[in-house]
């Protein structure tokens, strides 16, 4: 599959269950429908970028922290307004280092 289109549906699929880890925190409960769209949004847009990144970079080990990096920066973002960091960043940047993982492996 071509790494872009392959970028989106690991990205989504990823930022999904990153949105919908949110059910472990108690305190999230109010808010879970937009924890769980930006999520998804944060993946699809990580995983277009990683996948446009895949295209013009050869090496699993470069598109693998190019997605973690996408993956921070785009959770540091989303963690400004609230200033919970660790609870959003990191798997923000698991999200990416995945997403990279997975165009590198299997994107064409």
């Amino acid at each position: 599959m071509n790494r872009v289109p392959l970028g989106l549906i690991a990205g989504a699929a990823l930022g999904l269950l990153d949105g919908l880890s949110a059910f472990l925190v108690p305190e999230a409960q109010g808010m879970m429908t937009m924890i769980i769209v930006a999520g998804t949004v944060k993946g699809l847009v990580t995983g277009l970028l990683v996948g446009v990144i895949a295209c013009r970079v050869e090496g699993v080990g470069k598109n693998v922290m190019a997605g973690g990096a996408i993956g921070a920066a785009l959770s540091l973002l989303a963690a400004v307004p609230t200033g919970s960091y660790a609870e959003i960043v990191g798997p923000g940047i698991v999200v990416g280092l995945l997403a990279g993982l997975v165009v590198s492996k299997w994107g064409k």
